[in-house]
C-alpha cells in the first residue's frame, strides 16, 4: 500500500490541514531550498508524535524530524517516508527563589519569540542566544550558541520521546552536550519540551545587551540572503570563517550557492540555489582549505534526504 493510502485509512486525528502529501520543504527551511517531502505532518502534542510513531513503527515507514529548519539543507530529491514538524508550543514558569526562575518550553517555540517574553518578565541569562533564528528542540538537539553561551549552559533536563513512542527526560549531564552536538545526535529521540533556569534581571540592561547582539549579528550576518546560518564549524585551533576569507574564497559561487561576501562562514542562497549547487561549493572551500592550510573542515548544517 501506497503512504499516502496508509495515512488516509489511518486513524491519526490529526487535522488534514497538517497532512501534506508531496509539500515542497524550501517552504520550510531557513535556506528556501528541498524537494519534496513525501508526506510532512505538522506535530502539535506528544500525543500525536505517539500515533504518527506507532503508524510508522506498523508500517516500516521512514521518519524524518525537523524544528524550524534553520540549519539544515533537504537534498533536492526531497524526503522519503514522513516528516514531521514539531510545533509543540506553550511556556510555563516556575519560581525557584526570589532571583532563580524555571521555565519550560514546547519544542515548538521559536527561539526569537521567547526571548521578547523573557525580556518581558526581566529574566536574564538568555540574552546571548535570543537571535538564533531557531525552535528550542533543534537548538538542544545541536547545543546551539551564539555570542559565547551555548544551550548547555541554561538547560536544567530536556523532555523526549524515542521512535518507539517511549517516553525519557534527560538531565543536563545526560544530554551530553558538546560544541554543536549532544547525545540527541547519535541517539534517536524527539525532543518534546526543555526545561532551562534563568534568573530575574534588570530589564533595561537585558534589552541594551539584545540589542548590541542583535546590532552585531545584523552588521555581521548575510540577513538578507537566505541561509542555514553559519555553514562549517570551527575547528579545534582556528577560525574556519578566516581561513575561508585569507584563501580569498569569499564570493566563491556555483549555480545561485555563493560563500557570502559579508561573512565567510555563511553559504548563502542568492535564487534559487540547488542542494547540488550548496554541496558542490561545500567541497570545492573544504578541498581548497585542506590544500592551502592542511585543515579539515566540517559542516555544522545537517544535509537531509533521500
Amino acid at each position: 500500500m501506497e503512504l499516502k493510502e496508509i495515512i488516509k485509512k489511518s486513524n491519526l486525528e490529526i487535522p488534514r490541514e497538517r497532512i501534506l502529501f508531496n509539500e515542497p520543504m524550501k517552504k520550510y527551511t531557513t535556506f528556501k531550498i528541498g524537494g519534496p517531502a513525501e508526506c510532512l505532518i505538522k506535530i502539535e502534542s506528544v500525543e500525536e508524535l505517539k500515533k504518527v510513531l506507532k503508524l510508522a513503527n506498523e508500517n516500516n515507514i521512514n521518519i524524518t524530524v525537523i524544528g524550524n529548519g534553520s540549519n539544515v539543507l533537504v537534498l533536492d530529491e526531497g524526503i522519503k517516508g514522513i516528516t514531521l514538524i514539531i510545533k509543540i508550543e506553550g511556556y510555563n514558569f516556575y519560581s525557584l527563589d526570589n532571583k532563580k526562575i524555571i521555565i519550560s518550553v514546547g519544542a515548538g517555540e521559536k527561539i526569537p519569540k521567547m526571548g521578547k517574553i523573557f525580556l518581558n518578565n526581566s529574566l536574564t541569562g538568555f540574552e546571548e542566544i535570543s537571535g538564533i533564528p531557531g525552535s528550542f528542540g533543534g537548538a538542544v538537539r545541536m547545543n546551539a550558541g551564539a555570542n559565547g553561551k551555548e544551550m548547555k549552559d541554561i538547560v536544567k533536563s530536556v523532555k523526549c520521546v524515542d521512535y518507539l513512542g517511549n517516553e525519557k527526560v534527560f538531565s543536563n549531564s545526560e544530554m551530553k552536550f558538546e560544541y554543536r552536538r549532544s547525545i540527541l545526535k547519535y541517539e534517536k529521540y524527539i525532543v518534546t519540551e526543555v526545561e532551562m533556569e534563568l534568573e530575574k534581571g534588570d530589564k533595561e540592561q537585558i534589552l541594551a545587551k539584545m540589542e548590541k547582539y542583535s546590532n552585531s549579528r545584523k552588521e555581521k550576518q548575510p540577513l538578507e540572503y537566505p541561509s542555514a546560518g553559519s555553514t562549517f564549524k570551527r575547528g579545534e585551533d582556528f577560525l574556519t570563517a578566516k581561513l575561508i576569507e585569507e584563501a580569498g574564497l569569499k564570493g566563491l559561487s556555483v549555480g545561485k550557492a555563493e560563500v557570502s561576501t559579508k561573512h565567510s562562514g555563511f553559504i548563502i542562497n542568492k535564487g534559487n540555489a540547488k542542494a547540488k549547487d550548496v554541496l558542490e561549493l561545500v567541497e570545492k572551500v573544504k578541498k581548497e582549505i585542506y590544500k592551502k592550510f592542511d585543515k579539515k573542515i566540517e559542516l555544522e548544517i545537517e544535509v537531509i534526504g533521500k
